[in-house]
């Protein structure tokens, strides 16, 4: 047992669930034997606190990592900001010239409100959306985070059923009052979102959701969701926490031609360095004065630099098109290795969010092999990948040869029946569905 996995053994017993972050917790990938904690990352390679070296050819900071971990530009930013100090009684002028970028590369938009982190930004908006709406139903498609407006979902008439919508977020702690206020539909399937709105026309604040994620939009989906946002007075805010700066510098909207009313983003904009922002219309933002909505640390100087430096990048080197082309070799590279294999493989995702699943009754099973297996050979590997600008065609090229290897292993060892007995530990957990 490793540093990593005797330390996690300790948080377990003063860190309530072990991590801050449901998706970063070992159990999830490689119980037991998850390497856990990192000493050091830069680019796409990750030292464990054993100092073992792993390509990083799985979620790459959740996704936060655009450009790679210890991104040299936007590290040279904060260090210039460190040096001159990262919170003051006065406030920091580099809010003022990213609101200037943000609204440069969306157009439609004309004010920026900030935050730190993709959930509370969430939870910014749609109380803002209500605010100018004087409304409170929302109407949603997709995961937007862990606030009581959205676990609101999971409450049920019948306490038994609490829950069951989206299996994994429980809505202990979430008020029972705040039952009936968060209404989902499934992405593609307009019909959904119009049975709420027949329903609910006169309450609805917002309509919420991400752009994309595993599909792409039917002809006419996204357009029929901005009219009847405009007919029915709700709010329309995308969500592009996780597919921002994905397909485009700026929202993934961009690339559809649908202007929201408002639009909110994290992860990707800062390169690890927290920050958000939510950006929208004036007659909508401006909604924000007539509620409070205020926090000392987003006021801090870091995430703001760190978010120009990304985005600057981001822009001049077309980062976007460098993840896209990593993200299609990889998928490539799956569906290759699957038939080769004789493995039943489901490959899904944008390019840049990708992911697959092994196709069996024992697929659990087989993908905490495939991720033992992988950690192996070096990789910090799971059924995602997550493309960075760091990522180039030679790691690419390890990773989809040592993931030929190890789906002809599984492949056999689901034949022979023999997959649980290859474990060294338990099968990783499963996490909460997306409703998609």
């Amino acid at each position: 047992m490793g540093k990593g996995q005797k330390l996690y053994g300790k948080a377990k017993t003063v860190i309530p669930g072990g991590t801050q972050l449901l998706s970063k917790r070992p159990e999830m990938f490689l119980p037991e034997h998850w390497p856990s904690y990192y000493g050091k990352a830069r680019g796409v390679e990750v030292w464990d606190l054993d100092g073992n070296r792993y390509l990083d050819m799985s979620i790459n900071g959740i996704g936060a990592c655009v450009l790679g971990a210890a991104d040299p530009d936007v590290d040279e930013a904060v260090k210039r900001i460190i040096a001159g100090g990262s919170m003051s009684t006065l406030n920091a002028p580099e809010e003022v010239e990213l609101a200037g970028l943000l609204c440069e590369l969306h157009p439609w938009a004309d004010m920026v409100r900030y935050a730190r982190g993709g959930g509370e930004a969430m939870a910014v908006a749609v109380r803002i959306a209500r605010a100018h709406t004087g409304r409170d139903k929302i109407a949603f498609c997709g995961y937007h985070g862990w606030h009581d407006w959205y676990l609101a979902a999971n409450l049920s008439e019948d306490q038994a059923l609490d829950g069951h919508l989206l299996p994994g977020l429980e809505p202990l702690g979430v008020p029972r009052g705040l039952l009936g206020t968060a209404l989902p539909f499934r992405y593609n399937c307009i019909e959904e979102l119009i049975g709420i709105v027949e329903r609910h026309r006169d309450d609805l604040a917002a309509i919420v959701m991400e752009p994309i994620r595993d599909h792409q939009p039917e002809k006419g989906f996204l357009e029929d969701i901005r009219a009847i946002a405009s007919e029915t007075g709700a709010v329309l805010i995308m969500d592009e926490v996780s597919a921002g700066f994905r397909l485009s510098t700026g929202g993934a909207h961009l690339c559809f031609g649908i202007e929201p009313d408002m639009a909110v983003f994290a992860k990707a904009m800062s390169n690890g360095y927290p920050m958000a922002a939510i950006i929208g219309r004036k007659a909508v933002m401006e909604a924000a004065q007539r509620t409070f909505i205020s926090s000392t640390y987003w006021t801090e100087r870091i995430g703001p630099a760190a978010a120009l430096a990304t985005i600057k990048k981001h822009r001049l080197n077309k980062v976007h098109e460098h993840l896209v082309s990593m993200g299609e070799k990889v998928q490539s590279g799956w569906k290759n290795a699957a038939e080769n294999s004789g493995l039943t493989v489901e490959v899904g995702g944008i390019y840049p969010l990708s992911h697959f699943t092994i196709q069996h009754e024992q697929s659990q099973a087989a993908h905490t092999l495939f991720t033992q297996v992988m950690l192996g050979k070096g990789f910090l590997a799971s059924r995602s990948f997550y493309a960075t600008y760091a990522h180039r065609d030679e790691h690419v090229e390890s990773y989809l040869k040592a993931v030929g290897e190890t789906f002809k292993m599984i492949s056999e060892a689901l034949a022979s029946g023999q997959i649980i007995e290859r474990l060294r530990g338990p099968v990783a957990h499963t996490g909460f569905r997306r409703l998609t």
